[in-house]
């Protein structure tokens, strides 16, 4: 049984947390606005939720990029993930907290895993000689890494690495491959999308090694306990922080008793082996049950390549919403990115997509439908039993259009969601074309209030589902339509209608203008 069913009543969704060197991109909001799409969603579907994101604050690369600002890291940290917290705000994020990793409630839970990792007897002291990547904070194989001009370079993500020997605590990794591989098994759906998955399998397959998780050749960090010399790996520090936000170890919290396990963690797939092997690892040796899913997404491309900041080809997220606004943002990233695969943006298809689905669509449904009802009905209609073959139509049309919905979201399919919802808008502007209500008002009026009834049944419908997406747009829709907070949920998904009678509204302005 799908775990979404098992735990209705509680939900509880992360992004990854950021790595404040640098200003905001794409790829944030990207990882934000999906994790929001989805808490969004389970609210309206009436469950408690708790959505997380924050910033990732430890480690030698913040420690180089504090320094070479002459700052001390914290102040450093502050300033960026200032930065990061507006962000949350300017992408319409409904996060219920955020975190950092230089709080207290944080290094509570670090010295609490490790300690647990420790009397498990899962670490030890001894020697760490490998390639190291100062950018991913990640250690990697000799098969993983390449040369190019003199230097040489991860294989899996293309940041340059160095020779690193020093003294390090290691975690047992190499001890947790059956066990991971028996978790998998019992949990098929633990990763998404299946190509992740299959990945994630194969690696651990191939053989684990013991786990470096302590360094010694910088400073800004979280100490080892009973070890100053130590500080504890960045990872085993980050993934730490999705069990801080619920005051972890204050089992007995209550946000702890009614959020841990994790629902599912968004995340890049970049940092999938981080989550799919080290963190169930981790949790499993500490005897701490492992979140119900980890989901990666692909990377945002400029053109063919990744945006990052070395290529100078990242697209500015606040510079978009600036010109063509936030839900235009979020609903194009929804619907254009697949969401298990890489996807390239440009300005171009984004104005193309909010002309076509955004303004000539759904935008112009609304728009149209509450002017005449406006202009022609005193503003409001009255339903009537009198259905046709025609309503019949589109009554079964939509009705199949919403089937598996749930489930579509609840597997992380948010593209093919996108195009049901966007297919009934297109279904309801065809049916008042060929209904053409227009020509009824001194030949049947109840016929065409009825016809109104109907398209503006659909609209509230269209709305609700979009509301995850581009909730400011439809908010103004559905108070246009006399409906309050506690009514924008799904329950018409099991019982059918929204309205029961007549529908009052109010004036609707233009909600996207179309783009020349």
């Amino acid at each position: 049984m799908e775990f979404w069913i098992v735990k209705q009543d509680n939900f509880y969704i992360t992004t990854p947390i950021y790595y404040p060197s640098g200003q905001p991109h794409m790829g944030h909001a990207y990882s934000s606005i999906i994790a929001d799409v989805f808490a969004r969603f389970k609210r309206n579907d009436n469950c408690k939720v708790f959505f997380l994101t924050g910033t990732d604050e430890h480690g030698l690369k913040i420690q180089k990029a504090a320094e070479k600002n002459n700052l001390d890291p914290l102040i450093h940290c502050n300033k960026i993930s200032k930065i990061f917290k507006d962000l949350t705000k300017k992408l319409n994020l409904s996060n219920d907290d955020f975190i950092r990793t230089t709080e207290e409630r944080h290094h509570k839970a670090v010295t609490e895993l490790w300690n647990r990792l420790v009397k498990s007897g899962d670490i030890y002291l001894s020697k760490y000689k490998g390639w190291y990547s100062v950018s991913d904070e990640a250690y990697y194989n000799v098969d993983e890494v390449s040369e190019k001009n003199g230097k040489k370079f991860s294989t899996f993500s293309g940041s340059q690495v160095e020779w690193v020997e020093e003294e390090s605590f290691f975690f047992k990794l190499s001890a947790w491959e059956k066990k991971l591989l028996e978790f998998y098994e019992k949990n098929k759906k633990f990763i998404l999308p299946t190509s992740r998955r299959n990945e994630v399998i194969n690696f651990v397959k191939s053989g684990l090694k013991d786990l470096s998780v302590s360094r010694t050749s910088f400073t800004w960090g979280i100490k080892v306990p009973n070890n100053s010399n130590h500080v504890i790996y960045v990872w085993l520090d980050a993934l730490t922080n999705y069990l801080s936000a619920l005051n972890f170890p204050n089992i007995s919290d209550k946000l702890y008793k009614n959020f841990w396990p994790a629902s599912l963690h968004v995340i890049g797939k970049d940092i999938l082996r981080f989550h799919a092997i080290y963190w169930p690892a981790f949790l499993l040796a500490a005897n701490i049950e492992p979140p119900h899913r980890v989901f990666g997404h692909g990377w945002i491309l400029s053109g063919d390549e990744k945006m990052s900041k070395s290529k100078g080809n990242i697209l500015n997220p606040l510079e978009i919403i600036d010109k063509y606004g936030i839900d235009s943002l979020r609903y194009y990233l929804m619907k254009e990115v697949s969401h298990g695969s890489d996807g390239s943006i440009s300005l171009k298809n984004l104005e193309l997509c909010i002309n076509s689905d955004l303004a000539n669509n759904y935008g112009n449904l609304c728009q149209r439908v509450f002017s005449f009802v406006k202009n022609n009905c005193n503003s409001k209609v009255k339903k009537n039993n009198n259905t046709t073959d025609s309503d019949k139509k589109l009554f079964d049309q939509i009705n199949q259009s919403l089937k598996g919905l749930r489930d579509e979201m609840n597997n992380q399919n948010l593209n093919n969601y996108i195009k049901s919802v966007i297919n009934i808008s297109f279904l309801t502007n065809k049916y008042i074309n060929d209904e053409e209500p227009w020509k009824l008002k001194k030949t049947n009026n109840e016929r065409m209030n009825n016809i109104l009834y109907i398209a503006l049944e659909q609209i509230a419908k269209i709305s609700i589902l979009l509301n995850p997406i581009i909730p400011n747009s439809t908010n103004k829709v559905l108070e246009s339509l006399n409906m309050t907070a506690k009514s924008i949920n799904l329950a018409f998904l099991d019982k059918g209608n929204i309205f029961d009678g007549e529908i009052k509204i109010k004036e609707l302005d233009i909600l996207f203008k179309k783009i020349t």
